[in-house]
């Protein structure tokens, strides 16, 4: 670069750059320029500030609590447990009632197990053998029930057979029943105690009405007229979800229960108010898969008369209930106000700029338009008096400098 064109780029460190208005008498461009100012305000005062509240703080770590007791009682007649009565402490797991709980619906017992040998079950594939070295003494069967003892045991003059474990004796049952055994399960009822707080604002509320009418919870049940009354029938929470509870009721299955706190606080508390969803959140074509419903199994431990221990083994069927709390609140606060506002008239910049763009590039007379958008004032040393005449007749430069210093020129198209 020469010694001319450093000398240009100093000096251009010191320009000055002013703002020229030019009134383009377009109505293309000025509907276009109207458009997408008015798009920005409904943008800027319909989804920011009413849909969204822009004008709000927000707090969304809601801090909650979870508290569900169950009621009710079945009657079952089985040839493993007689007759018997099921009531909470026996069909609802675990007892102390979470935001996670389970009713247990179905089941299958296989009562009086010992630690004892026996033959594994024909329906494990590692257990089944034709000899004794098919079962390696001390081998864990594999998704069996024990340990392999080193014998293979056959029934009568067949060729094949089970090996023999060390286990809890006799192993489970497979069948299960057709039916629930629990059909009752279905008008069981469970109350719902969920207690939210915003720390931000310090709001706390419960969906628990304040009374202090101590028949109000054992007469009430969830609906619209009801609010406030969080006891639900199983039967409904399932129908609700978009299932049959007699159908979850012999696989299991998984109920999820939302609820959801959308609260204005610039409204009154009682404003803010819970709001129910329920799905299933399990396969829903369980019955045709191979993963079908939900079970576990647990055991009931006891000792006969000569210290010995046994035991009561159920795999139980049912349908697990999840609570889920999310929530968010709102309420005005200046700061958020000015930073949406500061935006929509930064976006109202940025009208103007696309529309600058389509005037001075898109259009036929661009060229015009620059000529008239960008202009070089040098300054002079000689001073023009505005009026100045030469020979009776006013001076071209005196014309040209008036014609500068006019702020604001309109072009015609």
């Amino acid at each position: 670069m020469g010694q001319v064109g450093w000398r240009g780029l100093c000096l251009s460190l010191f320009d000055y750059k002013t703002e020229k208005y030019v009134i383009a008498k377009n109505k293309k461009v000025g509907i276009l320029y109207r458009v997408v100012q008015l798009s920005i305000l409904a943008y800027l005062v319909g989804w920011v500030f009413v849909v969204k509240k822009g004008y709000q703080d927000s707090d969304t770590s809601i801090q909650s609590s979870v508290i569900t007791k169950l009621k009710g009682v079945a009657f079952t007649n089985t040839s493993e447990l007689g007759e018997r009565l099921w009531d909470v402490a026996d069909y609802v797991i675990p007892p102390q009632g979470e935001n996670v709980f389970f009713v247990m619906t179905n089941l299958i017992v296989t009562p009086n197990q010992r630690q004892d040998t026996c033959p594994e079950s024909t329906g494990i594939r590692d257990a089944l053998c034709s000899k004794n070295r098919d079962c390696p003494a001390g081998e864990a069967v594999i998704a069996g029930n024990g340990v392999k003892t080193g014998r293979c045991l056959k029934v009568r003059s067949n060729t094949n057979g089970t090996c023999e474990i060390l286990a809890w004796c006799p192993v489970e049952k497979k069948s299960k029943p057709r039916k629930p055994l629990l059909v009752n399960a279905e008008n069981f009822t469970v109350y719902i105690k969920n207690s939210i707080r915003f720390p931000k604002f310090k709001f706390s509320k419960t969906n628990v009405l304040n009374t202090d009418d101590d028949f109000y919870l054992k007469t009430c049940h969830y609906s619209a007229q009801h609010r406030y009354c969080p006891i639900f029938h199983l039967g409904k929470l399932v129908s609700w979800a978009g299932n049959n509870f007699q159908d979850m009721a012999s696989e299991g299955g998984v109920i999820g229960i939302q609820i959801e706190w959308d609260c204005d606080l610039d409204k009154p508390p009682s404003e803010c108010n819970p709001h129910y969803s329920f799905s299933r959140l399990d396969n829903k074509f369980a019955e045709k898969s191979i993963s079908s419903g939900y079970n576990f199994r647990f055991a009931k431990y006891y000792r006969d008369a000569d210290g010995v221990e046994y035991r009561t083994l159920i795999k139980a069927y049912g349908i697990r209930f999840d609570v889920m709390v999310n929530g968010k609140a709102g309420k005005f606060n200046i700061i958020p106000t000015i930073i949406n506002v500061g935006s929509g008239l930064a976006l109202m910049g940025a009208g103007a700029f696309f529309c600058d763009v389509v005037l001075l590039y898109l259009m036929k007379k661009s060229n015009f338009y620059r000529g008239k958008k960008y202009e070089e004032v040098k300054s002079s040393s000689r001073k023009s008096l505005p009026g100045g005449t030469v020979n009776g007749k006013q001076n071209s430069e005196s014309l040209a400098t008036l014609e500068q210093l006019r702020q604001l020129q309109t072009v015609e198209t």
